[in-house]
């Protein structure tokens, strides 16, 4: 797998246009990037409470299966990272609760404390997260786009 590309010009590049150019990466790399999903997507992006959060899953994952409609890898691969990152930020404020997780030393852990609404907002966003992953189709075109464009 080829890591996500930071070298490239995210501001200029429209990646409907130019999907060769799109590295899937590791977990949430590029969600915040890649345009135009990113200015489509990031206003459902969610997860105060536990019913924001529901909204915000079930509009991004909407999303993820108008792309999968379209057979618009890149679509589907960005909704599903904003779920993964919906997961893990509502997770990282269940467990610290001004959602850091060091102190400022940046070596210190700091105590958890569980909030159990956003546990709960995590838990939905995780659900939409494990759809969009293990959908068959988003399997098949993220193997077609890393044999097209991804090889080394």
């Amino acid at each position: 797998m080829l890591e996500f590309n930071y070298s490239l010009d995210y501001k200029t590049i429209d990646f409907r246009q130019h999907p060769e150019l799109y590295r899937i990466g590791r977990g949430e790399q590029g969600v915040l990037m890649v345009e135009p999903y990113k200015s489509e997507i990031l206003p459902d992006w969610k997860f105060k409470t536990p019913e924001i959060a529901r909204q915000s899953a079930e509009a991004i994952y909407q999303r993820f299966l108008d792309y999968k409609a379209q057979e618009d890898f890149v679509g589907m691969d960005m909704a599903r990272k904003f779920l993964q990152m919906g997961y893990t930020r509502s997770r990282r404020y269940a467990n610290h609760k001004s959602g850091r997780k060091y102190a400022k030393d940046s070596k210190t852990v700091l105590p958890r404390e569980e909030d159990p609404i956003k546990a709960e907002s995590a838990r939905i966003f995780y659900e939409k997260w494990q759809l969009a992953k293990n959908d068959p189709d988003y399997l098949r075109l993220a193997d077609r786009h890393r044999q097209l464009y991804e090889t080394a």
